[in-house]
């Protein structure tokens, strides 16, 4: 399993009136607007790699092969094969609702402290509730639990209803049942594959748990950006470039060669905060320095000789 660092995300609307505020007479007179600042944002994020998404994670459960991705998938980082365990039951989120007795939480009429709690008849649905059966509530448990057995890996896997080939005839036996266990088309036995918002594997059914990055968005729908100091600064001057960039391509008070001038130097700006934000985001954090010292430490045990200890080795 690989180790990874999270960042803190926040909204880009700082950014965004940050820009507007500095840009004002421009704004004001309507020769710009904020119409394609998430479009821009968009191009930042893609442009630093998927280190500017967020990392989440998630539990597909496969059925007939493939199973549904979650809505705001991006790419796949990891993607394991899990196998179901005995462990402790979970509530299920609905509830059933009967006349019979068969629970302890009865709801109509309600019982509160041994006591009978009355109801008016105008809070009810109906006048006659106060005269109808007792109503009871059940949360029914399932057992939950989940071992990761092995890494899937990246391929090709060939899907049987675009293949009009020979070999498609292995996907069922002698008999005219499909089997899980001749996967023509794809590279390994243990590969999945990324298509139509679906995540397709070569078993049947099974549970995968999978690691992915995701595009997550605030309450009015700006994507989030990554709380790092350099690479809202990098998102910052990039959109003041492309303002001036779309001012270029417009009939202005101003000189064409003035706004160049302009559009030239924050792009230059820009460039050099990519620069900065993109090696923002390869640094070793402390964790991974650790490890680092680790490997290096270890690397040479291989030539140890057998009756010499760790510390009698640098010693000498």
């Amino acid at each position: 399993m690989s180790y990874y660092y999270k960042y803190n995300f926040i909204s880009p609307e700082g950014v965004y009136s940050t820009v507007k505020e500095e840009l004002k007479s421009y704004f004001d007179t309507g020769a710009i607007d904020d119409l394609l600042f998430p479009t821009y944002v968009d191009k930042c994020l893609k442009k630093l790699g998927k280190s500017s998404y967020t990392i989440t994670q998630e539990v597909l459960f496969i059925d007939d092969f493939e199973a549904r991705l979650p809505d705001n998938f991006h790419a796949v980082r990891e993607a394991w094969m899990c196998t179901a365990i005995s462990a402790r039951s979970y509530q299920s989120a609905s509830s059933f609702y009967s006349q019979t007795f068969g629970t302890t939480i009865q709801v109509v009429p309600t019982i509160l402290a041994g006591e009978e709690s009355t109801v008016a008849s105008d809070d009810l649905e109906c006048a006659d509730c106060d005269n109808s059966a007792a109503i009871y509530k059940t949360n029914y448990e399932f057992p939950r639990a989940y071992q990761k057995m092995y890494l899937l890996k990246p391929g090709n896997i060939s899907a049987r209803r675009n293949c009009d080939v020979e070999y498609t005839d292995l996907w069922s036996d002698s008999s005219g049942y499909p089997v899980n266990y001749n996967t023509p088309g794809a590279s390994a036995f243990d590969s999945f594959d990324i298509r139509d918002n679906k995540f397709v594997t070569n078993f049947r059914t099974a549970s995968v748990y999978l690691v992915f990055y995701a595009t997550d968005y605030d309450e009015i729908g700006n994507q989030l950006i990554p709380d790092n100091y350099r690479i809202t600064e990098y998102v910052y001057k990039f959109l003041k470039y492309k303002m001036f960039e779309t001012l270029t391509n417009q009939t202005n008070d101003e000189t064409f060669n003035q706004l160049q001038q302009k559009m030239i130097f924050y792009k230059q700006e820009a460039d050099e905060a990519y620069i900065m934000a993109q090696m923002e985001t390869q640094k070793q954090t402390a964790y991974e320095k650790q490890r680092a010292i680790k490997r290096n430490l270890n690397r040479f045990n291989m030539y140890e000789l057998p009756n010499m200890s760790r510390g009698a080795r640098y010693r000498s």
